[in-house]
């Protein structure tokens, strides 16, 4: 009888596999969107730097004027001490939280939201950023770091700068050990090998001389126990040239 897929067993929900969240710092989100924020301005002070397991990217907490306090995402260059705005009239500094609509086209900014008061969904990556292409009208044309182009309402709100903690990848591990203990920080099993290196009853691609011995391709509609590979693939191997295109077409 064969076993679960690795997918199968962290679907299911197990202790091995759930995030831990108790150790998270925070639900990162932006401050309600009231009217605070829709007709004037709030400012608040950089208390600290947190580092938040939860995430790879460094965390400022932010103490703002009415005694609130909060966590948002920390741009390059920001320090304990710095201020920040948040809100419509606020100015264009670092890290400031503002709606599209008060950016200047050509801004670098990062934690998008996709619907105005959603708190942030995009562009949260360590080093990241988008870049505002034009305005027209109540819709604002933004440039993801994936170079697609999407069109969003000037009303979402946004941080200014670029994430902090870019370039962190390109000190190596040096060790196994570090990798393991990266990995343990978020309850990541670790290290996962290939398919091709298990046995059959373990992965459909397991049981060969580490390959598969059949197509990869499967449909978007396979079974759970043997959605691997491929996955509803347009199509595989090396790309043909223009040339060989027109040639099939003619």
């Amino acid at each position: 009888m064969g076993k679960r897929l690795k997918q199968q067993k962290r679907g299911r929900g197990s202790p091995r596999y759930r995030a831990p969240h108790k150790r998270f710092k925070t639900d990162l989100a932006y401050r309600s969107y009231d009217d605070v924020e829709k007709t004037g301005v709030l400012t608040g002070k950089v208390v600290g730097l947190v580092d938040d397991p939860a995430r790879t990217a460094l965390l400022m907490k932010v103490v703002y004027e009415n005694n609130e306090s909060g966590f948002l995402l920390a741009p390059e260059g920001i320090a304990v001490g710095d201020t920040i705005e948040v809100g419509s009239q606020g100015r264009l500094t670092l890290g400031s939280v503002l709606p599209l609509y008060r950016m200047p086209d050509g801004a670098y900014i990062f934690n998008i939201e996709r619907n105005a008061g959603d708190g942030g969904k995009m562009v949260k990556a360590p080093g990241s950023y988008a870049i505002i292409v034009a305005k027209e009208g109540k819709i604002v044309y933004l440039k993801l770091p994936s170079k697609a182009t999407v069109v969003l309402s000037n009303e979402c709100r946004a941080q200014l700068g670029v994430v902090a903690g870019g370039g962190r990848l390109e000190k190596p591990m040096l060790k196994a050990g570090n990798q393991y203990h990266k990995m343990k920080a978020r309850n990541r099993l670790w290290p996962v090998p290939r398919g091709v290196h298990q046995s059959a009853y373990n992965h459909p691609h397991g049981g060969k001389q580490h390959h598969v011995g059949k197509p990869t391709t499967v449909a978007r509609s396979t079974p759970p126990g043997g959605k691997v590979g491929h996955i509803a693939a347009r199509q595989t191997g090396r790309r043909k040239g223009k040339k060989a295109f027109e040639a099939e077409a003619e």
